[in-house]
Formats: structure tokens, C-alpha cells, sequence
């Protein structure tokens, strides 16, 4: 599994995702990718799936030390907040520290959110001043952001203490995310791609699957390779079934040209949109 450095931390550049995995699948889905090498596994508060994440490390003969393990923040942003609702994700989760500890959206919630009495988030910095107190206790080794644009990542690096690893963010060949890139370069932080698939709207796409032909890969190989290809990129897809797993891993023993990575760069609202829309269909 290729790997990744960024502030001289090293991890894979190919992780596992979990979002809307839930109870056995998320469980099943977790521990087979561990057993087939993954040791990067992204998860979130909001996801409600720490704890069947927590059983398939517990079940697996990985060492804990081995396995890069993410989190994010639910809406409870402030001070207190984010200091008890991490020590609960410890808890669900069965270890005693975290790889990686993020805040999810800048205002709480993800955009089209119905209001809650929580939709207007602490500020930044009183979030990241928690955060980075459980750096200093030892129980969250690094901090990160997600879904942050240039000016919010540029704010949360100057507001906090703990150098910000990484900006995790919607990233596939349908959605551009290349001035983000350039600035994460200059400064050092790792771009972590979500969604890597479209949502599932590069599996038959055209030219993704002519360059695939090539190589003798799927559309969501060459998707992939794309991504982990580019300096500063670690990707995490979601996958359930073996197959789809060890066929996510298969990715580091082609490399695309330099005229290939351009023309699979094709941002597209209308494709990111229709991608999202058949997800939510199929499930």
C-alpha cells in the first residue's frame, strides 16, 4: 500500500471510509479490510458507527500502533463539548488515542441541514483550542479539518497551535479541487479525498473506462490510481464486499501518463450531482 508524508508524518495513501456503513456491515466491512492490509480507517461521531468500527479493531490480530485511525467532531463544538464527546468516541471506539481527530463541517453541519439548536457553531478557535489540549494530554496525536475551503483552512492553521495535518474533502475527477491542492502543497497538508467515486458516477464513465482498457482496469481503478498519483493526495472510498475492497488496493502497480491525468480531469456539477442522486437512490 503506497504511502504518503506530510509535516513528516507518514500514512497510507489509500484508506478505507465508512460513511453510511452501519452494525454489521460497518463491522464486516472494517475487519476485512484490515485482514486484507488497509491500515487507514476514517470515521465519524455523526456516522454512528465508532463502536462496530471499535469491535473490528478489537476482533483483528492488527496492532493498534499499525492502523492509522481518523474521527471527526459531531455539531457539540464548543470547549467542553469537544473535550467530552472525544473521550465518548474513545470510549466507542475501544482505544486509548486517535490518529487523527477533525472538524467536520465549519458550521456544525453539512449544508441543506434542518436547523438544530446547535446550528450555530463555536467559533473555530474554540474548537481547535480543545483540540489541541487533548494533543497535549496525548489522547489525539494530530488535527485536522474537513470541508474547509482556502480562507477557513488558512484560518484554522493561524488559530491553532497543532500544525493542521490535513483538509478532508469531496475530490474526484467531476470535482475540481486543484487552487485547494496548490495551496495545501505550499503549506504542507495533506489533501484526503472523499468520495473519490463521484458517488458512484465514474463506474461508466467513457473515458475512464477507455484508459482503463489500457491497463486492463476498472473505471473506479483508474479513478483511484488518479487520485493517489497526485502529490499531497490520500483518498478514502467506501466499500463493503471483499471484492470491491482488494479491488480499491489494486492501484499502485500502473501509473497513468501525464496526458491521461489531464484528461481525466473533467469537473462537472452536472456529473457530481447525478452521481449523488442515483447514491441516494440505490443506497
Amino acid at each position: 500500500m503506497g504511502t504518503v508524508t506530510v509535516q513528516g508524518v507518514e500514512l497510507p495513501r489509500l484508506g478505507l471510509g465508512t460513511w453510511r456503513l452501519t452494525g454489521d456491515d460497518c463491522r464486516e466491512a472494517v475487519g476485512t479490510a484490515l485482514e486484507l492490509g488497509y491500515r487507514h480507517i476514517d470515521t465519524a461521531q455523526v456516522y454512528r458507527n465508532e463502536r462496530q468500527v471499535g469491535d473490528a479493531l478489537a476482533a483483528s490480530d492488527v496492532p493498534r500502533d499499525d492502523v492509522f485511525l481518523t474521527t471527526k467532531l459531531g455539531p457539540e463544538r464548543s470547549y467542553d463539548d469537544v473535550l467530552r464527546t472525544t473521550e465518548e468516541s474513545l470510549a466507542r471506539l475501544g482505544t486509548d488515542y486517535l490518529d487523527l481527530l477533525l472538524i467536520h463541517w465549519p458550521n456544525g453541519r453539512p449544508p441543506g441541514s434542518p436547523p438544530t439548536p446547535f446550528s450555530s457553531a463555536p467559533g473555530h478557535g474554540e474548537t481547535l483550542r480543545a483540540m489541541n489540549e487533548l494533543v497535549d494530554r496525548g489522547t489525539v496525536r494530530h488535527v485536522g479539518v474537513s470541508n474547509f475551503d482556502i480562507d477557513l483552512l488558512d484560518e484554522a492553521r493561524e488559530l491553532s497551535d497543532a500544525p493542521v495535518l490535513t483538509d478532508q474533502v469531496q475530490y474526484h475527477p467531476f470535482w475540481d479541487q486543484r487552487e485547494l491542492l496548490a495551496y495545501c502543497r505550499v503549506h504542507d497538508v495533506l489533501l484526503t479525498a472523499y468520495s473519490p467515486l463521484g458517488h458512484g458516477g465514474v463506474l461508466d464513465d467513457a473515458v475512464l473506462e477507455r484508459i482503463g482498457r489500457r491497463y486492463g482496469k476498472t473505471p473506479a481503478q483508474v479513478a483511484l490510481r488518479w487520485l493517489v498519483q497526485q502529490d499531497g493526495v490520500a483518498t478514502i472510498p467506501k466499500a463493503t464486499s471483499r471484492e470491491h475492497l482488494e479491488a480499491n488496493m489494486v492501484v499502485f502497480d500502473f501509473e497513468l501518463t501525464e496526458a491521461e491525468m489531464r484528461e481525466i480531469r473533467r469537473p462537472s456539477k452536472y456529473e457530481t450531482l447525478k452521481g449523488f442522486l442515483k447514491a441516494r437512490v440505490t443506497g
